[in-house]
């Protein structure tokens, strides 16, 4: 299979995002790619609010799901965040490396970022919704949850989805 996206295929769970940083390096990616330590910082600079939250809300998930020795959300981002031996991956191809990872039966959580972008996929029907915000499929390890963004995924639900993380 040929991933696409940013951090770690060793990662024990695999984000899908329906969209990429609209900027050269990364529209052009084919592979995946160890961010360095200056990337998400300059991915906000020159691309605005969006991916700055995006990435925010990632490194607030992760760091309540597992610091990882960090002492904030802000330390982890910076220094680790989708690097190439961090413990997170982001993934682009959303269909063909779903489809090629859950075919495997591998031992990957799979979170979809976002109910419309999960509908893209053809995986809302197929996942048993929680509530408005949040769906399962407990035989593929599959949860759907709100877009990376400060009021879809409020710290409130970053602690849901955690809870969600821990039952796959």
């Amino acid at each position: 299979m040929h991933y696409v996206g940013l951090g770690s295929l060793n990662a024990p769970i695999y984000f899908y995002i329906d969209n990429i940083p609209p900027l050269p390096f990364y529209q052009e990616l084919d592979d995946m790619y160890g961010m360095q330590w200056e990337d998400i910082y300059q991915i906000g600079q020159q691309t605005g609010n969006h991916w700055r939250k995006v990435f925010n809300v990632f490194a607030k998930l992760e760091f309540e799901r597992a610091p990882q020795g960090f002492d904030t959300w802000q330390q982890l981002r910076d220094q680790n965040l989708l690097h190439a031996h961090s413990q997170q991956c982001l993934l682009f191809n959303g269909s063909e490396s779903y489809r090629a990872s859950s075919a495997t039966l591998d031992d990957k959580i799979h979170v979809i970022i976002g109910k419309t972008y999960a509908s893209k996929l053809g995986l809302a029907d197929k996942c048993q919704w929680l509530n408005e915000f949040f769906a399962i499929d407990h035989a593929t390890s599959t949860i759907i949850c709100p877009y990376f963004d400060y009021r879809q995924l409020s710290n409130i639900k970053i602690t849901q989805l955690i809870r969600l993380l821990e039952q796959c």
